[in-house]
């Protein structure tokens, strides 16, 4: 199979020398996110005969993975819409239609957010704090809050969903677009946190916000579904996720490797630190931790696309490809800095600011203690 790229090195490398200055100035990336777009990667996953790129989920995992090593937050907030135009393109390739919209207004340009995590929800997906109240026209009105609501200073669509407990089938979870110009919402301006500065993923006030009655794709009761549409937005999320970390990995090794063989022992005659048997086992270990990522994703991925058929084993594979990405990471940086010694530990260091980054993969969903309740119950069923 011939891999297809819109991600130039030139492009990459532009990219790269940004992200420090986004993450000290705690500012979005906003040149990145117009030469993305110029590069038509925002359209990657959208088909052809929707005026995208065409490019298969299991291209574009990898596309992630090169981003993340240029600048893994800006990887991070394009990952979002990357979700939602994924999600669409799965539904459309399982012959369901209701979201092409989606794919015609992405290939046209628009730029979709994300917001489904509210605090304390730790249900996700089957449950809402938000209320969604039926409109007499077919529409709902949500109020309720969002939070880590990534490209928020950029998205034209903010996915939103809520709870309607008072039409005659209620309760029903309900999933709805709406458009920047909308009124009854707020960005807050709350984004300073410890990493991953640049998505600018700030809490969305949702206050009485109306999605017309096109704008709402599905409703769902609340609980684990089997509908396509949790499937299709578990599986672009958790892989595309799992891509940007496993680039973040990647380009710590690469710092680490580059710090071995740059630093010198006056204990050791002058010799680099790659030559020190510990340093040695400590680039092996991070190196053969990091080498196991990228074909699980790829696998997944391919198996997205070609519409493989893993039953109740689809949801453990994709948690647990997360988990795995996320925290091999994280110890990818960790030796990654041990190699590279004191000098990694100062502000500007790049090592120091993935370092900051990385800490923010045990937050996305699902988390450590999801992931495993959803493995244990796949192996060994429901607790009794």
């Amino acid at each position: 199979m011939t891999v297809r790229s819109l991600l130039t090195d030139d492009l990459l490398a532009r990219i790269h020398a940004r992200a420090a200055g986004y993450d000290r100035d705690n500012a979005f990336f906003t040149e990145d996110l117009a030469e993305l777009t110029e590069a038509g990667y925002l359209a990657a996953l959208v088909p052809e005969e929707f005026g995208g790129a065409g490019l298969s989920l299991r291209e574009v995992v990898r596309e992630q993975q090169r981003l993340a090593a240029a600048a893994p937050a800006t990887a991070l907030g394009v990952n979002m819409h990357l979700v939602w135009t994924g999600v669409a393109k799965a539904m459309h390739e399982r012959g369901l239609d209701f979201l092409d919209t989606v794919l015609t207004e992405a290939g046209a340009g628009e730029v979709f957010g994300f917001a489904i995590s509210e605090a304390g929800n730790d249900l996700v997906l089957f449950g809402s704090r938000t209320e969604a109240a039926p409109q007499a026209d077919g529409g709902y009105a949500f109020t309720g809050t969002k939070i880590f609501t990534s490209l928020s200073p950029a998205w034209t669509r903010l996915s939103v969903f809520g709870l309607d407990t008072v039409s005659e089938d209620a309760p029903k979870l309900v999933h709805a677009f709406i458009e920047r110009e909308a009124p009854g919402y707020r960005i807050l301006s709350d984004w300073d946190t410890l990493g991953m500065r640049a998505t600018q993923s700030n809490t969305t006030v949702l206050e009485g916000v109306v999605a017309p009655a096109e704008r709402i794709f599905r409703r769902l009761p609340p609980g684990p579904t089997a509908d396509p549409l949790v499937f299709g937005i578990f599986a672009n999320f958790e892989l595309l996720l799992a891509a940007v970390y496993t680039g973040l990995g990647a380009r710590a090794l690469e710092l680490g490797v580059a710090a071995a063989k740059r630093r010198t022992s006056m204990k050791n005659d002058g010799k680099p630190y790659s030559s020190d048997p510990d340093i040695r086992w400590k680039v092996a270990e991070a190196a053969i931790a990091q080498d196991s990522l990228a074909p699980q994703i790829e696998s997944l991925a391919r198996d997205v696309d070609d519409r493989v058929d893993h039953g109740a084993q689809w949801f453990p594979k994709l948690v647990g490809a997360k988990v795995r990405a996320t925290e091999t990471a994280r110890f990818v940086v960790d030796q990654a800095i041990r190699v590279s010694g004191g000098s990694s530990y100062t502000a500007g260091a790049e090592l120091s600011r993935l370092y900051r980054d990385v800490l923010a993969g045990m937050f996305h969903p699902s988390d450590d203690e999801s992931a495993h309740s959803t493995v244990a119950n796949a192996w060994l069923g429901p607790i009794a």
